[in-house]
């Protein structure tokens, strides 16, 4: 489904981000600047984001295969962690690997194009992971809740639509305010200091003020962002009053275990996330902006598989088998 989608949504981007139907008739490139510092420094970073970007798809690969080839994980839990776990491969793809090509460039160019090609996907799939979360959420409240009626709720068929959902859901959400951002006149100049096409850097290139669009495209990021996190916070509400009913001790330590993970991650991701896109005034430096984009962008994929599957028993066994065959097949 990802790649059906990928295909649709690219070409049809490149055509309606070509030369013939956009108002720009200067800008046909912009310049990333990344995280400039000295030649030795650039090296000892490119060396950090190469490991942490290989770790992650090793981690994140992992857990995919073993939800995979595991039968006891073809539940709907694991298989929104599988997707989870997938998701976060192509989010993290979606920025790094532009991110280490331009530490070596020397020109750190990206196509108009291709610029908004990527604030696209980044954004979509990080709509995307927001979808997701919720959902894990929603059914850790049916499976301590609700532990009942779960088997009847949460069905194979049931688990397979919300898991659509998420995905075309997420890739729905940004086409307007992308469209509306690019139609903007660049005439000069071009430097975005970033890692990524970010909407506060392109604003500020426009040409004009857009004062109405900004509005509209902020106001649509606070909705993504808020909207799955107040379901999220009313799904744990509901758990943690639930589990201080527990009358088992071990219970409530194991329960708020669980718990306590989830929400460190989505505090961290939607911590940043706030920060970041919530408020169009707020005055973060660049330096600071980077910082926080690479926490979110970069940071809570490789922490992900260690939170939410590693420490779950079941997925430490699947994966041991996992790389068990991997191993004997070598």
């Amino acid at each position: 489904m990802f790649f059906i989608i990928h295909s649709l949504i690219t070409s049809v981007f490149l055509t309606a981000l070509g030369p013939q139907n956009r108002t720009t008739h200067f800008v046909t490139e912009f310049v990333l600047l990344g995280f400039h510092s000295q030649r030795e420094m650039q090296s000892c970073f490119f060396s950090f984001i190469l490991v942490l970007y290989l770790m992650t798809l090793l981690g994140n690969g992992a857990i995919v295969c073993a939800v995979k080839w595991g039968r006891r994980l073809h539940t709907p839990m694991y298989i929104l962690l599988g997707n989870f776990a997938f998701l976060e491969i192509w989010y993290i793809s979606s920025t790094v690997p532009n991110m280490l090509v331009n530490i070596l460039s020397e020109t750190k160019t990206i196509s108009f194009s291709g610029c908004f090609l990527q604030f696209y996907f980044f954004f979509s799939l990080g709509t995307t992971e927001c979808f997701f979360l919720s959902v894990m959420a929603y059914d850790r409240y049916l499976a301590i809740c609700r532990p009942l009626h779960y088997p009847s709720i949460m069905t194979g068929k049931f688990c397979v639509i919300l898991v659509c959902v998420c995905w075309v859901g997420g890739f729905l959400c940004y086409p307007v305010p992308i469209v509306l951002i690019s139609q903007l006149p660049f005439c000069g100049p071009n430097i975005i200091d970033h890692f990524v096409c970010d909407p506060g850097p392109l604003f500020a290139l426009a040409c004009i003020s857009a004062p109405s669009t900004e509005l509209i495209c902020y106001t649509f990021s606070s909705m993504i962002i808020f909207g799955p996190f107040l379901s999220i916070l009313g799904s744990y509400t509901l758990v943690i009053r639930a589990v201080l009913r527990i009358p088992s001790g071990a219970g409530r330590t194991k329960a708020f275990s669980t718990c306590g993970s989830h929400l460190m991650v989505v505090c961290l991701f939607y911590g940043t996330l706030m920060v970041m896109y919530v408020s169009p005034t707020s005055g973060n430096p660049a330096a600071m902006q980077k910082i926080i984009t690479l926490v979110y962008s970069a940071m809570t994929p490789l922490l992900n598989p260690l939170i939410y599957s590693l420490r779950n028993k079941d997925m430490k066994d699947a994966l041991k088998r996992v790389l068990g065959l991997t191993v004997s097949r070598n």
